[in-house]
């Protein structure tokens, strides 16, 4: 007959009370380091709380968001931010903070480095879809997420300077107002527009979302030069 579940009959092994806290411990360590390591969650729009504050902090530090974005809440105009970082860096354009986007917006330790450091100009970087503003030092005020021609139309490339400027600009061709307009090249400006998706839209014009634009109207004064490629 076995006693006690032991078929020797031998006791089992004896432990300090200290020396099998240690054992319990290193067991559970043991046991959390084979667990999987959980993917980081996406952050879209309507999400909110601490996650969102924090990527809030870091899109400001890189420029890629004002500092009156910092709401906790990731709105419209998070989402905007989010895409010119994602533009910059080369990936998908679509203003959600997923598990990629949030590794390398961690990595990330300086502001977009522009073509020029000559005071002071704007660059738009139609591949990424973002418009850099430059100012003193020749370091980038703010990063901004734009929609440039869609295909069929041009966005024209080159060395342009602001010629003119309305706070409210009535587009003759399309009949459409266009609010913060910035004219660089004939028709073309830069303008606030309620749609700047993650890819070229426009007819030309280069558009920008909500606030952004207010911010580009008042740093592109008359005769800023403009650099477009």
């Amino acid at each position: 007959m076995l006693r006690g579940g032991w078929a020797s009959g031998r006791r089992p092994p004896y432990y300090p009370p200290g020396m099998r806290r240690g054992i319990v411990v290193i067991t559970l360590v043991l046991a959390a380091l084979a667990l999987p390591t959980p993917a980081l969650a996406s952050l879209s729009i309507g999400s909110a709380g601490p996650g969102v504050h924090q990527l809030q902090k870091k899109l400001i530090k890189l420029r890629y968001l004002g500092p009156s974005g910092l709401t906790g809440v990731y709105g419209a105009r998070t989402s905007q931010a989010v895409m010119a970082f994602q533009g910059w860096v080369g990936l998908t354009r679509d203003g959600v903070a997923g598990p990629t986007t949030l590794r390398r917006l961690h990595k990330a330790d300086h502001r977009p480095i522009p073509w020029s450091r000559v005071y002071k100009h704007v660059e738009v970087h139609k591949a990424r879809q973002v418009a850099l503003l430059i100012g003193k030092g020749g370091k980038t005020v703010r990063a901004i997420h734009v929609s440039t021609a869609a295909p069929g139309h041009v966005t024209p490339s080159g060395h342009f300077r602001i010629f003119r400027k309305e706070l409210m600009s009535w587009s003759k061709p399309f009949h459409v107002w266009l609010p913060y307009a910035s004219y660089f090249y004939g028709g073309d400006a830069f303008h606030q527009y309620p749609s700047v998706p993650g890819y070229p839209a426009s007819h030309g014009c280069i558009r920008i979302f909500d606030r952004d634009a207010i911010v580009m109207y008042h740093f592109a004064t008359l005769g800023t030069r403009v650099v477009i490629a």
